[in-house]
Protein backbone atom coordinates (compact mmCIF):
# COMPACT_ATOMS: atom_id res chain seq x y z
CA UNK A 1 0.00 0.00 0.00
CA UNK A 2 1.18 3.54 -0.74
CA UNK A 3 -1.21 5.89 0.98
CA UNK A 4 0.82 9.71 0.69
CA UNK A 5 0.36 12.83 2.25
CA UNK A 6 1.95 15.81 0.44
CA UNK A 7 1.86 19.57 0.66
CA UNK A 8 1.39 21.61 -2.49
CA UNK A 9 1.40 25.74 -1.03
CA UNK A 10 0.18 24.75 2.56
CA UNK A 11 2.29 23.58 5.32
CA UNK A 12 -0.61 21.00 6.94
CA UNK A 13 0.45 18.40 9.06
CA UNK A 14 -2.00 16.23 8.87
CA UNK A 15 -2.61 14.07 12.56
CA UNK A 16 -3.23 10.46 12.58
CA UNK A 17 -1.98 9.77 9.37
CA UNK A 18 -0.92 5.76 10.46
CA UNK A 19 -4.96 5.79 11.67
CA UNK A 20 -5.87 7.32 8.08
CA UNK A 21 -4.02 4.87 6.35
CA UNK A 22 -5.13 1.82 8.28
CA UNK A 23 -8.47 3.39 7.56
CA UNK A 24 -8.30 4.06 3.61
CA UNK A 25 -7.27 0.49 3.58
CA UNK A 26 -9.86 -1.39 5.40
CA UNK A 27 -11.81 0.69 2.85
CA UNK A 28 -10.43 -0.40 -0.06
CA UNK A 29 -10.91 -4.43 1.28
CA UNK A 30 -14.36 -3.52 2.00
CA UNK A 31 -15.12 -2.22 -1.51
CA UNK A 32 -12.83 -5.19 -3.37
CA UNK A 33 -10.37 -3.30 -4.31
CA UNK A 34 -6.05 -2.84 -2.98
CA UNK A 35 -4.39 0.46 -2.74
CA UNK A 36 -1.95 1.08 -5.33
CA UNK A 37 -0.74 4.70 -5.36
CA UNK A 38 -3.02 7.44 -3.58
CA UNK A 39 -1.42 10.90 -2.84
CA UNK A 40 -3.43 12.79 -0.39
CA UNK A 41 -2.18 17.01 -1.65
CA UNK A 42 -2.83 19.63 1.03
CA UNK A 43 -3.03 22.75 -0.39
CA UNK A 44 -4.97 26.31 0.17
CA UNK A 45 -7.76 27.69 -1.79
CA UNK A 46 -5.92 29.51 -4.42
CA UNK A 47 -3.85 26.33 -5.39
CA UNK A 48 -6.99 23.66 -5.99
CA UNK A 49 -8.96 26.82 -7.72
CA UNK A 50 -6.23 27.38 -10.31
CA UNK A 51 -6.32 23.48 -10.71
CA UNK A 52 -9.83 23.72 -11.07
CA UNK A 53 -10.03 26.26 -13.56
CA UNK A 54 -6.89 24.45 -15.52
CA UNK A 55 -7.83 20.70 -15.14
CA UNK A 56 -11.57 21.07 -15.15
CA UNK A 57 -12.21 24.36 -16.67
CA UNK A 58 -14.42 25.14 -13.52
CA UNK A 59 -13.80 28.52 -12.09
CA UNK A 60 -15.29 28.19 -8.35
CA UNK A 61 -13.45 26.88 -4.90
CA UNK A 62 -13.90 23.74 -3.89
CA UNK A 63 -12.61 21.26 -1.05
CA UNK A 64 -11.29 18.45 -3.09
CA UNK A 65 -10.79 17.67 -6.39
CA UNK A 66 -10.22 13.69 -7.44
CA UNK A 67 -7.73 12.60 -10.03
CA UNK A 68 -8.83 9.03 -10.70
CA UNK A 69 -5.99 6.63 -12.10
CA UNK A 70 -7.92 3.49 -10.81
CA UNK A 71 -7.39 0.19 -12.45
CA UNK A 72 -8.85 -3.30 -12.24
CA UNK A 73 -9.38 -3.84 -9.04
CA UNK A 74 -6.18 -1.09 -7.99
CA UNK A 75 -7.15 2.12 -6.57
CA UNK A 76 -4.51 4.75 -7.84
CA UNK A 77 -5.51 8.64 -7.40
CA UNK A 78 -4.51 12.49 -6.55
CA UNK A 79 -6.64 13.80 -3.70
CA UNK A 80 -6.00 17.45 -4.02
CA UNK A 81 -7.80 19.25 -0.52
CA UNK A 82 -7.87 23.09 0.12
CA UNK A 83 -7.27 22.94 3.69
CA UNK A 84 -8.46 26.73 3.65
CA UNK A 85 -12.13 24.77 2.31
CA UNK A 86 -12.22 22.50 5.02
CA UNK A 87 -11.97 24.73 7.93
CA UNK A 88 -14.56 27.11 6.49
CA UNK A 89 -16.94 24.13 5.78
CA UNK A 90 -16.22 23.06 9.38
CA UNK A 91 -17.12 26.62 11.03
CA UNK A 92 -20.10 26.42 8.16
CA UNK A 93 -21.84 23.11 9.24
CA UNK A 94 -20.54 23.45 12.80
CA UNK A 95 -17.86 20.18 12.84
CA UNK A 96 -14.80 20.04 14.20
CA UNK A 97 -12.14 20.66 11.81
CA UNK A 98 -10.73 17.22 12.00
CA UNK A 99 -14.05 15.53 10.96
CA UNK A 100 -14.50 17.62 8.40
CA UNK A 101 -10.93 16.83 7.22
CA UNK A 102 -11.94 13.08 7.28
CA UNK A 103 -15.35 13.01 5.84
CA UNK A 104 -13.61 14.99 2.64
CA UNK A 105 -10.72 12.51 2.05
CA UNK A 106 -13.29 9.72 2.22
CA UNK A 107 -15.48 11.91 0.05
CA UNK A 108 -12.40 11.33 -2.62
CA UNK A 109 -12.23 7.36 -2.03
CA UNK A 110 -16.30 6.96 -2.03
CA UNK A 111 -15.70 8.95 -6.07
CA UNK A 112 -12.57 6.25 -6.60
CA UNK A 113 -15.45 3.07 -6.06
CA UNK A 114 -18.14 4.58 -8.21
CA UNK A 115 -20.05 7.05 -5.80
CA UNK A 116 -21.49 10.11 -7.84
CA UNK A 117 -22.80 13.17 -6.26
CA UNK A 118 -24.34 15.39 -9.36
CA UNK A 119 -27.89 14.35 -7.95
CA UNK A 120 -29.24 14.86 -5.20
CA UNK A 121 -29.93 11.72 -4.81
CA UNK A 122 -26.94 10.43 -5.35
CA UNK A 123 -25.74 13.21 -2.58
CA UNK A 124 -28.11 11.87 -0.43
CA UNK A 125 -26.51 8.47 -0.64
CA UNK A 126 -22.81 10.03 -0.58
CA UNK A 127 -23.42 12.05 2.50
CA UNK A 128 -24.68 8.47 4.14
CA UNK A 129 -21.91 7.05 3.09
CA UNK A 130 -19.44 9.70 4.41
CA UNK A 131 -21.10 9.38 7.87
CA UNK A 132 -20.57 5.28 7.84
CA UNK A 133 -17.19 5.84 7.45
CA UNK A 134 -16.14 8.53 9.60
CA UNK A 135 -18.52 6.35 12.54
CA UNK A 136 -16.16 3.84 11.42
CA UNK A 137 -13.04 5.91 11.93
CA UNK A 138 -14.05 7.32 15.23
CA UNK A 139 -14.56 3.79 16.51
CA UNK A 140 -11.77 1.78 15.29
CA UNK A 141 -8.49 0.90 17.45
CA UNK A 142 -6.00 4.15 16.92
Amino acid sequence: MALHFHNADHAFRCPQRRKIRAWIEEFARTHGKRIGEISIVFCSDAYLLEVNKTHLNHDYYTDIITFDYCEAGELNADLMLSIDRIKENAKTHNQLFFNELIRVIIHGHLHLVGYKDKSEKEQVAMRNQEDAWITTFHQSAS
